[in-house]
């Protein structure tokens, strides 16, 4: 049993109000399978980079435990590159720059030792390119958590549709949520979403944590109360990862475990705003990923 995590694998280079980065490490599949990698120790990775990708990161997915046969190198060709400059309040940002470079092609290959695969998260990237990977599978994950980007309601809602009816979890965030859906309300959105297919649904809030939404049942999680967000990129994918890495961990996708595991998720992203890129989340001890999740059962623990 494995959890597979598809995505990207790239360079960023980020601005915030806080400073500035030159070419670092980002990408939707590097947060998510980090992040998963602290729960679960069988984490997969499926991505294409350029032969500019340095050895050292590479070998950093390894030292984490994360298995790094579907990713695969061009020689010759460019890494995917993404620049944005990031407002004062930190939940809008400018796009800069963006190099599709080897992503424009991507055709992801899922290798035979990732066919034991029971967790399945598809990180942001084309809907066809998520269809394929769960076709390419020759069994069906145990759970299929996609993550998309109001970018693909622009230009592939159709696909985005067939996608949907595919998987078992969505994770987007309240815009996301309100374009998909045409409706401002966000239950009223859910249920408009969960009839495309998802058995459940996560609405990402930012600084106002989470809902999880099965059936006629409501999770709030709350957001941890910083005292500083550095850089908010790549939040939610860590979110997603922490998430699907606890789910495997536990082999419990009941929605009471679900509960728990957003909250898991919610820490890791806590951790991953604190310093540009993820940095903070390379190297966490277990006494600080422990600290935080007592900050989390301490902030909404209450008697009546």
């Amino acid at each position: 049993m494995s959890l597979v995590v598809i995505g990207t694998v790239a360079f960023d280079a980020i601005e915030t109000p806080f400073g500035k980065t030159d070419k670092i490490v980002g990408g939707a599949a590097t947060y998510a399978s980090i992040a998963a990698s602290y729960f679960y120790s069988k984490t997969k990775i499926v991505a294409v980079v350029g032969d500019d990708f340095p050895q050292k990161d590479i070998e950093h997915f390894h030292h984490r435990g994360i298995a790094t046969d579907g990713l695969q190198i061009k020689q010759g060709e460019k890494s995917f590159f993404w620049s944005g400059k990031y407002h004062n309040d930190l939940n809008s940002r400018d796009t800069l720059v963006t190099e599709l470079n080897v992503l424009a092609d991507f055709d992801p290959i899922i290798p035979d030792t990732y066919q034991d695969c029971q967790y399945l998260m598809l990180g942001n990237l084309t809907p066809k390119i998520q269809q394929t990977v769960i076709e390419r599978m020759h069994n069906r994950p145990k759970l299929i958590v996609m993550d998309t980007m109001n970018f693909w309601m622009d230009i592939a809602m159709d696909d985005l549709k067939v996608t949907l009816g595919m998987v078992d979890v969505l994770t987007i965030n309240d815009e996301e949520a309100r374009q998909l859906s045409s409706e401002y309300s966000l239950v009223k959105a859910a249920r408009k979403i969960l009839a495309m297919g998802p058995k459940y649904l996560i609405i990402k809030k930012g600084e106002h944590g989470a809902l999880l939404f099965h059936g006629n049942n409501v999770f709030s999680a709350p957001a941890l109360p910083l005292e500083e967000v550095f850089d908010p990129t790549g939040a939610g994918d860590t979110f997603a990862g922490g998430f699907i890495g606890y789910l495997a961990k536990t082999d419990d996708i009941s929605y009471e475990n679900m509960k728990r595991a957003i909250i898991y998720g919610s820490a890791m992203a806590s951790f991953c705003v604190e310093k540009f890129g993820s940095e903070r989340i390379n190297d966490l001890t277990a006494e600080e990923l422990d600290g935080r999740l007592q900050e989390f059962v301490n902030l909404a623990k209450f008697e009546i």
